[in-house]
């Protein structure tokens, strides 16, 4: 019975083929075989995908130029400074941006405060940076912070003093706090006079008009004695 029924099933078969009609509509300038408002899905759907991927790129591209210029701020304690590092290495796992142990520890170490450095070279000694999390750099530091505050408030001290010391000296070059000067009323010397070309030249030609007047005897005799004449 059951050839029987495989072969009924087999010549006949338990449904009968039907067939479907589909409208064919002719492909011209106006109408495209794709349908307008498909293709435009379908390039949203690609611009969407490239920029989801561009956005990730950005992301970490902006995360890591931010690790790279990280930095401590004036007057920033260890505990904010040490949260703010906290939050960007989150925020760099979570996009799963990784940097090596030993990167991060060395980002985090040379960025502190210059009053840190004679700690941070103490550490360096005697911890390995690739082995250890910037966690327990924390941790170790921060029990120098009364240390480092004490250097600290010394060196705006010295700061303090300087501008003081520059800001007398501005003052005493001022004139206005300057105690005014007993003025002496002195007349001037007198400066000998320059006689001026006109003046030499009317003096020579005063001395060439004023001849000596020669007695009228003397001319009588001159002319007496002359050979020519006689």
């Amino acid at each position: 019975p059951n050839g029987e029924a495989l072969r009924k099933c087999i010549l006949i078969g338990p449904y009968k083929p039907t067939t479907v009609l589909v409208q064919a509509v002719e492909a011209t300038d106006d109408s495209p075989v794709v349908p307008e408002h498909t293709t435009e899905i379908w390039e949203a759907i690609e611009r969407l995908q490239q920029g989801e991927s561009l956005n990730i790129q950005d992301v970490k591209t902006n995360l890591f130029w931010e690790f790279r210029k990280f930095t401590s701020h004036d007057g920033e304690t260890m505990e904010s400074y040490y949260t703010t590092f906290y939050k960007l290495m989150n925020e760099m796992f979570r996009n799963n941006l990784t940097v090596t142990t030993m990167q991060v520890n060395v980002q985090f170490l040379q960025q502190l405060h210059p009053e840190w450095s004679r700690f941070v070279t103490t550490f360096k000694q005697q911890h390995k940076l690739d082995e250890v999390s910037y966690h327990k750099l924390f941790d170790i530091l921060k029990q120098y912070r009364n240390e480092v505050n004490e250097l600290r408030a010394e060196k705006l001290a010295r700061n303090a003093n300087l501008l003081a010391l520059v800001a007398t000296a501005q003052a005493s070059q001022d004139p206005y706090y300057q105690t005014p000067r007993s003025h002496i009323s002195s007349a001037p010397s007198p400066k000998p006079l320059i006689p001026s070309r006109s003046q030499t030249t009317t003096r020579h030609k005063g001395k060439e008009i004023a001849k000596p007047i020669t007695p009228p005897s003397e001319t009588a005799s001159e002319e007496d004695s002359d050979p020519e004449q006689a």
